[in-house]
């Protein structure tokens, strides 16, 4: 494929790398003649001089022929204005790195729709994203990016006294905006279709909107207040940790986020109300001592450096935290953290390389990733003219218990369809498939 990367930085560097070595056409722009040099010299890349922003080095860099323009430089409004022009001047889908939540938060404006763009990625939110599912459950279906934040996913085990246990789904009075997304059984999981009967201790996902699938959550769950919550220490108020706090919320956790600055600590304390801010430096053993990082269940360190990151992780685990995360970032640490007590370390640029080689494709597939146990896809697809999927409602396609279509987005909205709802060209969709049955199903979303 051609890609048109803007941004020789070290992220914009490192994603063309990645992609020449798997033989892809990759040209790269950036202002800086010494990082230009340093690229054509040592990369098989085409590298040219010149500001992304600019119509005429987009011509230059032939965008009329891209499949994929990544706009990755140092600047949010850069990349915006950019991926925004590559695709009107004839890119075929344009990617967007973002670092202020203010870019991707749909409450106050649309960015994404309004510029055009197909997505707006931020490597923070994406890392935040894969620590949570790590706490939450590592087979959860990764939604998050997908709807842009406008759907819920919740995993939860079936209890003995639920309404749910020993019924079929679709006799189950769930509230229209939740869906049933997969089911899990002695260590199998499947797409959920409404014939499929839930038993006791059954893991199931469900989709929708927040205040939706609290309603739910009582059909699957116990009549009893939940017991203890599950503690969790933060390391570090950057927008990693804010989008980790943000993403596990209040209902299942009791959080503690540490963070060294204090106008930064009053700023969290408005936008995570149900968190405890502490004001402090988390790579203190006595402050993670008093603040009780010995007897959490989660310990994350998320501060931005990857030394303290590791240094804090190491404390939390001598003091007796039971599980302790980080984000590292420089690859040489790979086998390092491991031997030094920490669960799990988790690289932006790793979770970054998955999202953009999930964007390499073609027809209908605007993005994919799988679950890890292999067999469901998540992909985000756009309806296509003369697409058999528009030929009838949701119900009428066969798509039952192989494809389940989890959310639309049509003109700015997104929300969780029912099996009424026809698909229109021009919609966005987020679909979970079984990978068995992928190339099928893809037959009914390309256009014929």
């Amino acid at each position: 494929m051609r890609i048109l990367t803007l941004g020789g930085g070290t992220v914009g560097r490192w994603i063309a790398d990645m992609l020449c070595r798997r033989r892809h056409s990759v040209t790269l722009i950036d202002t800086d003649p010494e990082i230009v040099r340093s690229i054509n010299s040592e990369l098989d890349v085409r590298a040219i001089e010149g500001n992304a922003s600019q119509s005429t080095v987009l011509f230059s860099a032939d965008v009329l022929s891209a499949d994929l323009c990544l706009a990755v430089t140092g600047d949010d409004e850069v990349n915006i204005v950019a991926a925004s022009m590559a695709k009107a001047l004839g890119a075929r889908r344009a990617i967007a790195r973002v670092y202020a939540p203010a870019f991707r938060d749909l409450a106050t404006f649309d960015y994404q729709q309004h510029f055009g763009i197909d997505s707006l990625l931020s490597l923070e939110q994406l890392s935040a994203s894969e620590l949570a599912r790590a706490i939450r459950n590592p087979d959860a279906i990764p939604l998050e990016h997908f709807a842009r934040g406008q759907l819920q996913v919740y995993e939860m085990e079936v209890a003995p006294s639920a309404i749910a246990a020993g019924k079929k789904l679709m006799e189950l009075d769930l509230p229209p905006s939740v869906r049933v997304g997969s089911l899990a059984r002695e260590g199998r999981m499947w797409i959920a279709s409404g014939a499929d009967e839930t038993h006791v201790g059954d893991r199931v996902s469900l989709v929708g909107m927040p205040g939706a699938i609290s309603v739910a959550r009582k059909v699957f769950g116990s009549d009893k207040r939940k017991r203890n919550l599950a503690k969790v220490m933060i390391a570090g108020g950057g927008e990693t940790g804010y989008h980790l706090a943000s993403l596990l919320g209040r209902e299942d956790f009791r959080i503690v986020l540490l963070e060294n600055d204090t106008h930064r600590c009053e700023q969290l304390s408005k936008l995570l109300p149900h968190v405890t801010i502490v004001n402090a430096n988390a790579n203190r053993r006595s402050v993670l001592e008093d603040e009780g990082g010995g007897t959490v269940d989660y310990f994350v360190g998320c501060t931005g450096n990857d030394e303290s990151n590791i240094m804090a992780g190491v404390e939390a685990r001598e003091l007796g935290a039971s599980r302790v995360m980080c984000v590292v970032g420089r690859p040489d640490y790979a086998n390092v953290v491991g031997k030094l007590g920490i669960d799990l370390a988790v690289s932006e640029r790793d979770v970054v390389a998955r999202q953009v080689l999930g964007f390499l494709n073609e027809g209908a597939v605007i993005s994919q990733s799988k679950l890890p146990n292999g067999s469901i896809g998540v992909y985000e697809l756009e309806i296509l003219e003369d697409s058999p999927v528009t030929k009838g409602s949701l119900a009428d396609l066969p798509l039952a218990g192989r494809c389940l279509v989890a959310a639309i987005q049509r003109d700015g909205f997104v929300r969780v369809p029912t099996a009424n709802d026809v698909l229109k060209v021009g919609d966005i969709v987020v679909a979970l498939i079984d990978l068995n049955d992928a190339d099928e199903i893809m037959t009914l979303f390309n256009a014929h």
